[in-house]
């Protein structure tokens, strides 16, 4: 039986009207049918209007997208963004509470990149909110005059953890990965581990070490490349794998933080 995945959205304008929209990436949609074998159900930004129990009541994972809003610096304590960052507070409200409910229920939770600061912040951890500023750090995000092929190309290497779930599948201590985010993790959620870092010391990759299911975040884009890629495939296949219930977390073994209260809305 096909399991049913819900996508997370974003409000964006767009149309000859600028309408609002609620709006999925088309490649995360077909990575959820053609990988992992899901019926994809897209979920509207309906903030405090989204009913969280009668969501998860029908469906079996959830995939959280990247955007370019982020989230909204209140969710984590940080100082407020500069007038030109784009927030999606609608996505903040169904989002956040809905990752919390799904990691307490063990419903499968696979987050890429807004979605990986999005699966931190719910469970209590910060973020960062312009790497360049730090020092060390390399800049993570191309510029939005390059052409598509250019943004989502690979572009550094991260370090998978020893005895993690990524290096698992990827065989390799290793990987490529594309990069196209300004913020990243600061302090981590208690509850989570590492599962890559890149050579500038962000992290690039958590999981959910100690739970009832599977929840990975990824910071990078694996739905853009993963008819040539072979990591990229099999973390939609394992997320595929976890809604048939055939993922238990404690085959792996990554370090994690001891486990703390969910962060309130």
């Amino acid at each position: 039986m096909r399991r049913f995945v819900g996508i997370s959205c974003c409000i964006k304008s767009f149309g000859p009207n600028t309408l609002p929209n609620h709006a999925a990436p088309d490649a995360c949609v077909h990575a959820a049918a053609e990988l992992a074998g899901a019926v994809p159900v897209l979920v509207p930004a309906l903030g405090d209007a989204a009913d969280i129990p009668a969501l998860l009541a029908r469906l079996d994972g959830i995939l959280l997208t990247g955007s370019r809003s982020m989230v909204c610096p209140a969710h984590y304590g940080g100082p407020p963004h500069q007038p030109h960052i784009p927030e999606d507070r609608a996505r903040d409200g169904t989002t956040l509470p809905l990752i919390r409910a799904a990691i307490a229920r063990g419903i499968p939770v696979l987050a890429i990149c807004r979605g990986f600061q999005e699966l931190n912040v719910a469970l209590g951890g910060s973020l960062h909110q312009r790497l360049t500023d730090l020092p060390g750090r390399i800049d993570h995000a191309p510029t939005h005059d390059d052409p598509l092929e250019r943004r989502f190309a690979k572009c550094h290497p991260v370090h998978l953890t020893s005895g993690g779930l990524l290096r698992h599948l990827a065989g390799d201590d290793t990987a490529c990965v594309n990069s196209v985010h300004y913020q990243g993790v600061d302090r981590l959620a208690p509850g989570l581990t590492v599962e890559a870092v890149a050579p500038d010391g962000t992290i690039e990759a958590i999981r959910l070490a100690h739970g009832r299911g599977f929840a990975v975040g990824v910071q990078w884009h694996p739905e853009t490349d993963w008819q040539s890629d072979t990591l990229s495939r099999r973390i939609f296949e394992v997320f595929g794998e976890a809604l048939d219930g055939n993922y238990h977390a404690g085959n792996y073994d990554g370090a994690a933080a001891p486990a703390m209260p969910m962060a309130a809305d």
